[in-house]
């Protein structure tokens, strides 16, 4: 396993392009295995985590190949995947797992998923649960990889009211119901990302979204729809963009541009709370590109201010809390996170992870079950550093702790850093572009 250190940097300057959204490269390649014919993906993200989907899916008969900057996918239409004794090695790819999961569960097909050391602590229960549902058979202990299903040829369509709001429980029952007879319906407490039923609506799908009276989602799909092939440009994934965006507003003297970065509204929490912080962060050039919003981000160097945030934002920045911490430990007060619980069910127990890798550096934190606080020390103290951070093999959480480094009087260390390529591969080199001081460390 490699390590890195981060060294002090004295600005972040230029225009970058981060890798395309992870979220939506996943579904591209999924969703693209159920359209009738062929389809292009342009700037998918060639991370560890898509390429396991991408090999999950050619195990179980797809045909996909790079075909120079881009990717084909050749579908073969909803419920047209069969066989049995197929083994996929998720690695550590959640979204991946959880995804195919449902596909597979819609399908004639017996397949067994296992994944490295960290996916197989994951909690997979929220998702075979509902599975169960629609008629597929769970073996194995229903809640940790390795879990075998056996799929439904025409599932049930189920409604099912989902205890947490997640993305990626709510796609796995959408793409079991795509090949049920009926109507599966999902409610959700709060709206979490919406990747999936943008892309089926985009490919021609019979999907609804509305808020009852009760504040939920329900979210509604018409199942054996005739999926489009339509070609996709995947835009740039806003998580990845936090990183360095975060990294100029903590640094001195810095002003960087990301460009063509996904800013779909159940996306872009962290910019929202970053912003009521006190960050100088700017939107411009707003378009849609294949049923998303996108945009490129400015972002300045800034005096932050701690804020409270609240509990309805969890579901639009789950994965940034890492780098938010980050931030927080620059700004003059306490920064306060509300309603974080699910950050415990990450690659690591990511509220447990940043508050011990923070307080190393002698930053002040506090933490309940699904609370997290940060003392902020402003903008002119010094973090002395010169400490190593375990990343527990998760790759928010190296990365986010590599950009605190670049404002830290000595160097942080981190290490177990290979996991940074399952979402942002050339991740050191990009950031080292714009003046960043990262090295590989023995």
């Amino acid at each position: 396993m490699n390590s890195i250190s981060s060294n002090k940097s004295l600005n972040l300057s230029g225009n970058l392009i981060v890798p395309g959204d992870k979220s939506i490269s996943h579904r591209s390649l999924i969703i693209g295995s159920l359209v009738n014919g062929r389809i292009e993906v342009n700037n998918l993200l060639e991370s560890e985590d898509v390429i396991a989907t991408s090999n999950a899916l050619k195990i179980l008969g797809v045909k996909i190949n790079k075909l120079n900057e881009k990717w084909e996918v050749f579908g073969s239409g909803i419920g047209n995947f069969f066989g049995s004794d197929y083994t996929l090695n998720m690695g550590n790819s959640g979204t991946g797992a959880r995804l195919l999961m449902g596909l597979v569960a819609g399908s004639d097909v017996e397949a067994t998923f296992i994944g490295d050391e960290s996916l197989s602590k994951r909690p997979m229960k929220r998702v075979t649960a509902p599975l169960e549902k629609t008629g597929a058979i769970i073996k194995g202990e229903t809640n940790n990889l390795p879990i075998k299903i056996q799929g439904s040829k025409i599932p049930l369509p189920i409604k099912y009211h989902s205890p947490v709001s997640s993305a990626q429980v709510k796609s796995s029952i959408l793409l079991a119901g795509l090949s049920s007879l009926g109507k599966t319906t999902i409610i959700e407490p709060s709206l979490s990302r919406d990747h999936t039923e943008r892309m089926l609506k985009f490919f021609g799908a019979n999907i609804s979204t509305h808020q009852l009276d009760d504040m939920s989602w329900k979210i509604t799909l018409d199942g054996i729809p005739e999926l489009m092939p339509l070609d996709l440009n995947i835009p740039a994934d806003p998580s990845s963009a936090s990183f360095p965006i975060v990294s100029a507003i903590i640094t001195p003297n810095s002003k960087i541009k990301v460009l063509n970065v996904c800013i779909n509204e159940l996306r872009t929490g962290l910019y929202k709370t970053l912003i009521e912080m006190g960050a100088n962060i700017q939107f411009s050039n707003d378009r849609e590109i294949c049923g998303e919003l996108v945009a490129d981000i400015t972002a300045s160097s800034s005096f932050l201010k701690g804020i409270t945030v609240p509990k309805s934002r969890v579901a639009s920045m789950i994965d940034e809390y890492p780098i938010l911490s980050m931030a927080a430990t620059r700004a003059t007060g306490n920064t306060i996170m509300e309603g974080v619980e699910e950050l415990r069910y990450k690659e690591t127990d990511r509220i447990k992870t940043i508050c011990e890798g923070l307080q190393k550096i002698g930053i002040v934190t506090h933490d309940t079950k699904d609370r997290m606080v940060v003392e902020g020390i402003g903008p002119n103290a010094k973090i002395i550093g010169n400490v190593e951070i375990d990343s527990n093999l998760d790759h928010r959480i190296a990365m986010s702790f590599l950009c605190l480094g670049l404002v830290t009087e000595k160097a942080i260390i981190v290490r177990n850093t290979d996991t940074i390529n399952s979402s942002f591969p050339f991740f050191m080199h990009k950031m080292n572009k714009i003046g960043a001081n990262l090295k590989f460390f023995n």
